[in-house]
């Protein structure tokens, strides 16, 4: 019985980790997105510039997203120092 607990135990550690690991790398690309985004609204930027600029903040975000993820699971059941 003890085995089962700690299988539990394990999946529930994985959960739990998978969870952070998207919630702080969503956390992250909404604030690259805005950070990158920023001159937009700032100096009215319109049309094709406008665009480019989303585009890019969009890709900032999606790779800060994918980066912290990766990051998070990667490192996740390596003994810290």
């Amino acid at each position: 019985m003890r085995r089962d607990g700690d299988r539990q135990a394990r999946r529930d550690a994985v959960t739990v980790e998978i969870g952070f690991a998207l919630a702080t790398g969503a956390l992250l690309a909404g604030v690259l997105f805005c950070l990158v985004a920023a001159p937009v609204p700032l100096f009215g930027l319109e049309d094709g510039t406008a665009r480019g600029w989303l585009r890019a903040a969009g890709a900032v975000a999606a790779a800060g997203f994918v980066g912290r993820v990766a990051r998070v699971l990667w490192g996740f059941g390596r003994p810290r120092p």
